[in-house]
């Protein structure tokens, strides 16, 4: 490891369709608990998908400004943002001890919000129906502008925070949790900031989005079997399954960490980025971008394969996907791969988009933690295609000290973050 080269992570916050925070999240994650079923937030009945993994434990947020509490009250992606990182700032000690605002940066990723998509959506009500409405033209208030840029939850998170270090919002679908948090490592690096709160936030689980991913037949339609409809690398998989929730984590330079008497929950200790450029929604067949993403976080860790003790796969339980990222860990890993164990999450918490990669990788840290590797859910009977040591059934023991966790996002973006087993 380089000097310098890492970043300590002294907190980590989440809210999944799991739980209202990390710790319950995680271990219902080991406990084998799925979060899928019959969308609950709106009537799904007339659409071709009806499953989703919603959010349905939410936990209150105190001390929020006026502007975060009244007109972005609905706002889902902001308040899931607020609870994450509030979870994981003052995890980290920063409520009782905030860092200095001039030496503390920021990166979030996440998406446009939607509160113009959905009232298209109402106008438009279901796309199964003839096709004989007039155009449309949807009414916004000029006030809602701002809030539905993706930079909105960085803006508000900068505000409660009294941020004003270096700040990125990373908006590449998938990928965007994932390269928030490797765009905190760099700014760590660079000595750009002493402090970095990153991570991504979403919330997808909408009509219209619903609507979007299903007319490309993306997601899974088995409606009568929500528990079971996501099974990333089996070969019965039929598309995904959208979530929602946010991920965040307080990252440090290790000189930061220390000298404050910080708990160093882990080390982040590479990133690295590709593009595919080829089709928009699939994945190049040998896995290309997600090959070079990997070996880019590799190089960017100093690590040989042989030092990575485990896979936090994207796993997002689409054909393609699952084929081109076994094959890039294939070529990324050599003949270590038939010996590296991989878990999705998906298959219990469906996929989180623009919040998935930050989530993934707090639960890859976890898994180092506590030594348990948790399973894939759903995976009966894997794809000959998808041949790799699958942590299956149960969470499998493990001493592994470093994990990769991967992203790969729609519009061929592509992220893998190398994290390493913390101090305490």
């Amino acid at each position: 490891m380089y000097e310098g080269r890492r970043a300590a992570i002294t907190g980590m916050g989440a809210v999944t369709p799991l739980g209202p925070d990390l710790r319950r999240s995680w271990s219902r994650l080991l406990g084998g608990e799925i979060a899928v079923d019959r969308i609950r937030a709106w009537d799904p009945s007339q659409f071709p998908v009806q499953i989703a993994a919603e959010v349905r434990e939410e936990r209150a947020i105190e001390g929020l400004e006026p502007e975060a509490v009244g007109p972005h009250r609905h706002d889902r992606r902001i308040r899931f943002a607020f609870q994450a990182a509030d979870e994981a700032w003052r995890g980290a000690g920063l409520a009782a001890r905030p860092p200095d605002p001039a030496r503390t940066g920021l990166s979030v990723g996440a998406e446009a919000g939607r509160k113009l998509l959905q009232k298209v959506a109402a106008d438009y009500a279901c796309w199964r129906q003839e096709a004989s409405l007039e155009p449309v033209v949807p009414h916004i208030d000029p006030h809602d502008y701002p809030r539905l840029q993706p930079w909105a939850p960085t803006r508000l998170l900068a505000r409660r925070y009294g941020i004003l270090g270096p700040a990125r919002t990373s908006s590449t679908a998938c990928t965007s949790g994932a390269q928030a948090i490797g765009r905190g490592l760099q700014m760590i690096r660079r000595g750009d900031a002493d402090v970095v709160l990153a991570g991504g936030t979403d919330a997808l689980v909408e009509a219209f989005m619903v609507t979007g991913f299903a007319l490309i037949s993306a997601l899974s339609e088995r409606n009568d079997d929500p528990r079971r409809a996501s099974r990333p690398f089996d070969a019965d998989r039929d598309g995904f399954v959208l979530a929602e929730g946010a991920g965040f984590a307080v990252l440090e330079s290790e000189a930061h960490a220390r000298a404050r008497g910080a708990s160093i929950l882990g080390w982040l200790t590479g990133y690295g980025s590709s593009l595919n450029a080829y089709r928009i929604t699939d994945s190049p067949p040998e896995g290309n971008g997600a090959y070079q993403a990997m070996r880019n976080a590799l190089h960017d860790a100093a690590l040989a394969p042989e030092q990575i003790g485990h896979v936090n796969a994207h796993g997002t339980s689409t054909v393609m996907n699952d084929l081109s990222e076994s094959r890039a860990i294939h070529r990324a890993f050599g003949a270590h791969a038939s010996h590296l164990p991989v878990s999705s999450n998906k298959g219990q918490m469906g996929h989180l988009v623009a919040a998935a990669g930050a989530v993934e990788t707090l639960f890859a840290l976890c898994s180092l933690r506590d030594g348990l590797l948790p399973a894939t859910a759903n995976l009966d009977h894997p794809d000959p295609g998808c041949d790799l040591d699958h942590v299956r059934g149960e969470p499998r023991r493990s001493d592994a000290r470093r994990a990769v966790s991967n992203s790969f996002g729609f519009g061929g973006s592509n992220a893998t973050l190398v994290v390493e087993r913390g101090e305490s």
